[in-house]
């Protein structure tokens, strides 16, 4: 029998806040430690030794975060459940020499991070995020969210087949964003960014820097049933993720037979090998660390993560009405449907008929509706950490998501009630 929703269209509003806020992966765990901090967990350092101690913790390295919680009693051998997603989105990186120009313009050298699509970058009003590192080894997150950078089309008039022949672009000639006039400053840049972050620039050794869009999430359409926003890809995720086990852990211990577990990795991009990624022994080294710091042996080790199921949660797409053709037919997962479960039979997605079963419980408990995605036989299946997750943990992985628009866009579209129907299925299953 489903249970009431614990989430509803007030999730959606906070979402697109913490959009909002988080214009960087950097950004992101920070914003999603401060909401697990507010239901009680605490950070431990992966330096210093750990305890065996009930309640909610939780890692960060980097553009990742690794949280979970340990209810009261818990046995050594306890299965995990984990709710798996990713913090960083296609965009736009600033290189290690970031000062350009040419013609009396003053630019910024950027590369391309990740499958963006890059045409969606142009003629928007562009900010700049992420993080700078310190010469006393500290990082300090930097948000500039004003109208910083533009990287410009070129006139119609100078390109006439640009809508008839389709708009071709350079990677690496076309997409270097102005931010204004005069000679080329070496050390420009850096300086501009020290002195907002409030810190000396000759302290600043390196950085992580990233343009983004400064226009805010909102809600689309006549009766507001639509939410446009950047890096719901997969932010969208992390955010569902990190309210679900928040939400666990409020619950009474005796209600929770497994050790519900947040794993949002960065660079799922651009294949996940970091020692943030999906790839990196980051998720491993945890789990292992909680399982021998609560008096657990290698045979616990191994039973507990037999016994554990991991979500894997990114968007996918929906059915597009100007391009139905590209979808495979019997299969139009729709918007504000509930979420998808993401199925390739060679194990692009990691969801087989067992992962179905499970993911289908999770949502009837939570009284969630649910779709299936399959991808065109003709057309290429991409991938997400869930077949990386199962292959390096040894873990059962099922493959799910919210089903959107305009992936890889610097801004997404996505129904407003599906973050929220996200967020219900996350609760029931991390909550077994």
């Amino acid at each position: 029998m489903s249970s009431p929703l614990r989430f509803d269209r007030a999730h959606t509003d906070d979402l697109m806040s913490f959009l909002a806020a988080s214009p960087s992966p950097y950004h992101a765990v920070a914003n999603a430690a401060a909401r697990l901090e507010e239901a009680g967990f605490r950070q431990v350092e992966e330096t210093a030794a750990w305890d065996g101690s009930a309640g909610g913790k939780y890692v960060l390295r980097g553009g990742a975060i690794v949280a979970w919680y340990v209810p009261e009693g818990a046995a050594a051998h306890t299965p995990f459940r984990i709710a798996g997603a990713h913090t960083d989105s296609p965009n736009l990186r600033v290189k290690p020499l970031p000062d350009t120009g040419a013609h009396g313009w003053r630019q910024i050298a950027v590369e391309v991070y990740g499958g963006t699509l890059l045409n969606t970058w142009l003629d928007r009003d562009l900010g700049l995020a992420g993080r700078i590192s310190l010469r006393d080894g500290t990082h300090r997150l930097v948000n500039i969210d004003r109208a910083l950078l533009r990287v410009p089309q070129l006139a119609v008039h100078l390109d006439r087949s640009a809508n008839t022949e389709g708009l071709k672009l350079d990677r690496q000639k076309h997409m270097q964003p102005i931010w204004g006039l005069g000679d080329v400053e070496e050390g420009d840049l850096i300086r501009f960014v020290a002195e907002e972050a409030g810190v000396d620039a000759e302290e600043v050794t390196g950085w992580d820097l990233m343009p983004h869009a400064i226009e805010p999430p909102s809600y689309l359409g006549r009766d507001r049933e639509l939410v446009a926003g950047p890096r719901m890809d997969n932010l969208l995720s992390v955010h569902a993720a990190t309210a679900a086990l928040a939400a666990v852990a409020g619950q009474d211990d005796a209600d929770i037979p497994y050790i519900p577990v947040l794993a949002a990795f960065d660079h799922e991009e651009n294949g996940s090998q970091s020692d943030t990624g999906a790839d990196g022994p980051l998720l491993g080294s945890v789990l292992e660390r909680s399982v021998f710091a609560r008096g657990g042996t290698f045979e616990d080790r191994a039973r507990a993560f037999a016994g554990t199921v991991c979500l894997s949660s990114d968007t996918g797409h929906a059915v597009h009405p100007n391009y139905a053709e590209r979808h495979d037919p019997t299969h139009h997962p729709v918007a504000n449907g509930g979420p998808i479960l993401k199925v390739n039979v060679n194990m692009r997605y990691a969801t087989d008929g067992s992962g179905r079963a499970v993911f289908a419980a999770a949502c009837e408990k939570a009284g969630v509706p649910w779709q299936s995605f399959v991808s065109n036989n003709a057309m290429p299946c991409g991938t997400t950490i869930g077949p990386i997750t199962a292959a390096r943990h040894g873990i059962q992985t099922v493959d799910i998501g919210v089903a959107i628009l305009s992936m890889h866009s610097a801004r997404e579209l996505c129904g407003a009630d599906d973050p929220y129907l996200l967020a219900n299925a996350l609760v029931a299953f991390l909550a077994g």
